[in-house]
């Protein structure tokens, strides 16, 4: 937790916020701080800024917190994923939204297991939870946009346009295509498939909606592992 993430609910009046029971333990467990203390706080939608802890009575915490600053602008970047595995799919949110994604599909694909779309983890209360947590390790105040779309075709065929907007469209695939550009500061949508790769039908269909194939090298990567290393290669992160 690099920075304590206040949300609404937890304002008391003026500069005054009451901390909740897991950034209490942070904050006392884990930075042990004491009375007169600062350390990095934000509101959730807002601003940051230095927060001193105003006062320690039992288990809550007060802390005075002036805002003085604003995120940096996230780099122009959307992402069109399909859904990834359970498991990965928690770390995955995490990891896409301390990089700073703001617009975030997660498709269905015809390699995508059906069972996938029936987990408890898509539940939009864990889904938030995760991005919180990516939020609090890049010290970010702005939640991105989350859509589901189980339906691979009608998305695309009906959707994706309007929410790719314009910009250059990416779709990471293995083969005999140009490498995947390097450093782009114009809006980018980038579609990355299920660990078996995008279908040659679903490869059609978007590149009819305009989306270019790029190779990024001959291994093939866990989802987990190609995120990241394609967002750092095609932008520059702030």
């Amino acid at each position: 937790m690099n920075l304590l993430l206040l949300h609404p609910h937890q304002h008391l009046h003026g500069n005054l916020w009451r901390l909740d029971e897991r950034q209490c333990r942070h904050v006392r467990d884990i930075l042990g701080l004491a009375e007169g203390d600062t350390c990095r706080a934000g509101i959730l939608g807002g601003g940051m800024g230095t927060a001193r802890i105003e006062s320690i009575k039992n288990n809550e915490i007060t802390i005075y917190l002036e805002v003085d600053t604003h995120c940096e602008p996230p780099p122009p970047l959307s992402l069109l994923l399909a859904l990834p595995r359970p498991k990965m799919l928690k770390r995955i949110l995490i990891d896409a939204t301390s990089l700073g994604i703001k617009r975030i599909v997660l498709i269905n694909s015809w390699k995508v297991d059906k069972s996938y779309w029936q987990t408890p983890n898509l539940k939009a209360g864990l889904l938030r939870e995760k991005m919180l947590l990516g939020l609090e390790q890049a010290r970010d105040t702005t939640l991105p946009e989350l859509i589901l779309a189980p339906r691979f075709k009608p998305f695309v065929e009906d959707d994706l346009d309007s929410w790719a907007g314009p910009g250059r469209r990416i779709l990471a695939h293995p083969g005999d295509h140009p490498a995947m550009p390097v450093d782009l500061t114009e809006p980018v949508t980038l579609a990355i498939g299920p660990e078996g790769g995008w279908t040659d039908y679903e490869v059609a269909m978007l590149q009819r909606k305009g989306f270019a194939c790029h190779s990024f090298g001959v291994r093939i990567l866990r989802v987990e592992t190609a995120l990241p290393a394609l967002v750092g290669r095609l932008m520059r992160l702030p």
